[in-house]
């Protein structure tokens, strides 16, 4: 059987780590943008903003993050993004796709300096020329975090049929009081995540990491079909 438009794109799209210094015409950003908001959405309650940064104001973020670091304020998440405590079985899936991007970069497993210059790397968007701030407000019900995930997963998708590459930056949140300050957000606007956005470098050993999917019949249960 062969794959359909939307499963190519679900089965090519992969985290993007080394960019092109090719810019991201508006053009596209904006259909991207407009693509994830066509994303299903419970009440049509449209939850989460999306806010686009290139050129200066992308470089002024970067700075200020470095400057963050650089100072070793301590990280200020304004939600759980992993569960706390995290079982035996996920940690050792957060282990393997953490070893897996390491192992393409040459970072050896006791090499703590590479891993967290690597790690670091989220905080300037791996150099892409396009980084996304993504907000949402924190009165919103959990379901809305799931109709959001929902609009994610549609600009990602749009973003890589037009040819882009492109990776979610959970760690953002760790920041987001420097977020807020340097970009003056609303109030009710939490830092969620980012997004780094370009032409993928085809020439990076990074982008060659693949992460495993789970089999089907782990995590889904089919009754009362037939076999055919």
């Amino acid at each position: 059987m062969s794959l359909s438009h939307v499963e190519n794109a679900l089965s090519a799209r992969h985290s993007v780590r080394a960019f092109l210094p090719d810019p991201v015409p508006r053009a596209d950003v904006e259909r991207i943008l407009r693509a994830a908001r066509c994303a299903p959405s419970g009440a049509n309650l449209q939850p989460g903003r999306f806010h686009a940064l290139t050129g200066g104001p992308l470089s002024d973020l970067k700075d200020a993050l470095a400057r963050a670091i650089a100072a070793d304020r301590p990280m200020v998440s304004e939600y759980s993004y992993f569960p706390k405590p995290m079982s035996a079985a996920l940690k050792a899936k957060q282990r393997a796709a953490g070893y897996a991007l390491y192992a393409s970069l040459g970072i050896e497993k006791r090499d703590l300096a590479g891993r967290k210059a690597q790690f670091e790397a989220n905080y300037r968007f791996f150099d892409a020329p396009v980084g996304i701030v993504v907000t949402i407000d924190p009165a919103m019900g959990k379901g809305c975090f799931m109709d959001l995930g929902l609009s994610l997963m549609a600009g990602l998708l749009t973003a890589e049929d037009l040819g882009y590459g492109t990776c979610g930056i959970g760690a953002l949140a760790n920041f987001a009081d420097v977020v807020h300050g340097q970009m003056a957000l609303d109030d009710n606007e939490m830092v969620v995540c980012g997004i780094a956005l370009g032409h993928p470098d085809a020439s990076a050993p990074v982008n060659a990491t693949r992460t495993e999917r789970d089999r089907l019949e782990s995590f889904a249960s089919l009754r009362g079909f037939s076999e055919t």
